[in-house]
């Protein structure tokens, strides 16, 4: 009995060893940036095409983590309650009505923390382990 209670014990241990721990998800700013922090409503509208002005003025330049970062889903989820998927699709609606053009891609947090800190107007989303004084998280996403 002994001996099936530490199997398992040694086994639901390496299971948690071995599962990556997220951090929570920071939309970012520049911190020379005017737009102070941002509610979750204003990040999903940016993020949706619904919007591009930036609170305090301005029009804001969005960045985005490519779709085999494991953060960009759970940023639409956590932002706007979609899969990145079905945002993809209304971007391409946006495009496609010449309304909007969609989010820059970048290749990972460190792109995106460089390109946000270097323009004002910039805003994308990070895991918050990217965060640095460059940038500022202007709003905090589980």
């Amino acid at each position: 009995m002994r001996s099936i209670i530490r199997k398992t014990v040694l086994a639901a241990a390496l299971v948690l060893a071995t599962t990556p721990a997220f951090a929570g998800i920071a939309v970012i700013v520049s911190a020379k940036s005017p737009a102070g922090a941002l509610d979750k409503a204003t990040a999903a509208s940016l993020y949706l095409g619904k919007t591009t002005a930036l609170p305090g003025g301005g029009s804001a330049k969005l960045y985005d983590l490519p779709d085999s970062n494991p953060a960009r889903e759970r940023f639409y989820q956590a932002v706007a309650g979609k899969s990145a998927s079905q945002v993809k699709a209304v971007w391409s609606r946006l495009v496609f009505s010449g309304r909007a053009l969609p989010p820059r891609e970048l290749a990972n947090d460190a792109a995106v923390v460089k390109a946000v800190a270097a323009d004002p107007t910039a805003v994308g989303y990070v895991d918050e382990s990217a965060l640095d004084g460059s940038v500022k998280a202007a709003v905090k996403l589980p």
